[in-house]
């Protein structure tokens, strides 16, 4: 009997239960389709309407505006007023009589064109020659509007409500001298009809009252309806896709003339979109309540059955991120989750038993070599050491020579007899022996030799491994010094990293003949790729180092990383490297000052 059950308890089965049911609630819920249908289909039918009213009217305007374009470019180009204007540029008495004959002009433009009301011509210092009296054009326009005519060199610029006449609107234009090489002849003014500009009765009808407005650039309006006349300033202003007027909400669309600068704005109403499907949103949306509620009681079920012991196999597989991988003791109603689980703690116990013998593996291996690195700094180090001290022996008196004897002493109790539990030093202590191998060198060296240490308290307190520093600093006295006859100086450097706050930055500089870019392209390809130069003191000591850093900190051990060498002929060497800030020291600072120079 149990079994029957636990073979048709499975997941398969539970889901094809689910679904079944979830099937019933989505015929349901196809009401919400339909709805959304419908609702998309005539706002998609409302804006394909209003773009076309948009482009009609633009289209519209565009007409009126051309053929205002065209009618005062046929003025500007008649060959009386260019002789009229090219006389008085000239220099030319203007008579009575001429000036009357610029009216022939303005009747033309007036008979082609219905909107036009009054065509006015100004000389280039804005003394009006037509009508026959002496008004100014500043008198009439703004100046920064007679720039701007000047600026479009013969172009028509729209200036828009006409400040002295409520009813129209202005437009102007130079007129450039044919035959005195388009220079400034004068300006053509007209006074246009507002009611040229309402063409929405010309528009088809679309069945829907949707309102238009049209305003010039500084959001002063032409033409509209007297519903939204009041509002234009803040229909320009605002970037919704939808306005609210009289308590009305509509569509608004906004049409930029580049001819004019003005902005033609459309607006439909909102309740013209949506009338007519009020009803069957009321009922869609109960239907769809009553499915919502149904399913999200079934999903609740079906996932809890599913996902709960699949939530209790992910929280013992996050056990991995403490490195040991935990077995997933709890039991599940389904087949194949109990079939997965039993799988997965099969799994772990293999894989725990292959990453402790890996890690044990890797353990010594790892501590052989940096014993076998470690073995190889010391002699290396006392060799250079013992070499210094023979050197330094000549000319010494009794009193040097006990100083001497004393450092070399220290210095031989910190390099020998290493074990696994003075593997790591502080910082200071590391420097401490550094200052204990300058102060030896000194001897050798003399006044040629100059050095700084500059490290600050928190570095102080940092553990690195024991030695790793002082390779570096015997090979920029060996390569930097060795060959010098003048002063050399050697800075040792600690400071928070740049790169990472969280690292520290110890850096190695020397002013000695620096390193040839061949030879240094060869030390980087050596150190980047754990290989050595042969020979003594020919990059071992740089080479030793790096593949220490790798070892001790594998987290700096990537591309780019290591040590850091920066140098050029005759302008000294560098060497750098980042270490984390991870350790903490177990003794008390010794209280030295940041600096010690000597």
């Amino acid at each position: 009997m149990w079994q029957k059950v636990a073979n048709w308890n499975t997941l398969r089965n539970q889901m094809l239960g689910g679904f079944i049911s979830v099937m019933i609630i989505v015929l349901v819920c196809a009401g919400i389709i339909i709805f959304n249908s419908v609702s998309t289909l005539l706002n998609t039918k409302a804006e394909a309407q209003m773009k076309q009213i948009a482009s009609q009217a633009d289209g519209r305007l565009e007409a009126l505006i051309n053929q205002i374009d065209t009618l005062t470019l046929q003025a500007i180009n008649d060959s009386y007023l260019q002789q009229f204007f090219l006389g008085y540029v000239g220099g030319a008495e203007v008579s009575f009589s001429d000036r009357q004959g610029l009216m022939k002009i303005a009747n033309h433009i007036q008979a082609y064109s219905s909107g036009v009301s009054n065509v006015e011509l100004y000389t280039p210092d804005y003394k009006r020659m037509f009508p026959l009296d002496e008004q100014s054009l500043t008198n009439r326009l703004s100046p920064s509007w007679i720039e701007q005519a000047d600026k479009e060199k013969g172009k028509l610029v729209w200036v828009g409500n006409d400040p002295a006449n409520a009813d129209s609107v202005l437009a102007i234009r130079r007129i450039n001298l044919v035959d005195r090489w388009f220079s400034n002849g004068g300006y053509l003014l007209v006074r246009i009809k507002r009611a040229y500009f309402d063409f929405q009765p010309l528009l088809p009808d679309s069945g829907h009252k949707e309102l238009l407005v049209l305003a010039d650039q500084a959001s002063g309006p032409i033409v509209g309806d007297q519903e939204v006349l009041a509002n234009v300033g803040e229909l320009l202003r605002s970037d919704s896709p939808t306005a609210t007027i009289a308590g009305q909400r509509f569509i608004q669309v906004k049409q930029l003339s580049e001819k004019t600068g003005w902005t033609l704005i459309i607006l439909y109403p909102v309740s013209d979109v949506t009338d007519g499907i009020s009803v069957l949103r009321v009922a869609l949306i109960v239907a769809g309540a009553i499915g919502l509620v149904l399913f999200i009681i079934l999903s609740f079920l079906i996932s809890m059955m599913i996902t709960r012991p699949i939530l209790r196999l992910m929280r013992a597989m996050r056990n991995t991120r403490q490195g040991v991988l935990t077995p997933n003791l709890s039991k599940s109603y389904t087949t194949e989750l109990n079939d997965l689980n039993s799988t997965y703690n099969q799994m772990v116990d293999d894989i725990n038993r292959l990453i402790k013998l890996v890690y044990e593996k890797e353990i010594i291996q790892s501590r052989t070599e940096l014993q076998a690195l470690q073995a190889q700094i010391n002699p290396h180090f006392l060799y250079n050491t013992l070499e210094a001290l023979y050197w330094s022996l000549q000319d010494k008196d009794e009193e040097e020579l006990a100083d001497l004897v004393v450092s070399m002493s220290d210095l031989f109790r910190y390099v020998i007899g290493i074990t696994k539990k003075d593997e790591w030093v502080t910082m200071g202590e590391e420097l401490d022996h550094i200052k204990r191998y300058l102060g030896i060198m000194s001897f050798r060296f003399g006044s040629r030799l100059v050095w700084e240490i500059d490290a600050d308290d928190a570095s102080l307190q940092v553990q690195v491994p024991k030695l790793l520093i002082q390779p570096l600093v015997e090979n920029a006295i060996l390569h930097g010094l060795e060959g010098k006859s003048e002063q050399g100086f050697v800075t040792i450097r600690v400071a928070p990293s740049p790169a990472e706050a969280a690292d520290l930055r110890i850096t190695v500089t020397d002013d000695g003949p620096g390193i040839a870019e061949r030879a240094l392209t060869q030390i980087r390809h050596n150190l980047d790729h754990g290989g050595a130069s042969s020979g003594r003191g020919k990059g071992m000591g740089l080479s030793n180092v790096q593949r220490r850093i790798k070892l001790y900190y594998p987290e700096m051990s990537g591309e780019g990383r290591g040590l850091c060498i920066e140098s050029s002929p005759g302008q000294g060497t560098s060497i750098s490297f980042d270490i984390p800030m991870h350790k903490e020291a177990h003794n008390e600072p010794d209280g030295e000052n940041d600096s010690d120079r000597r």
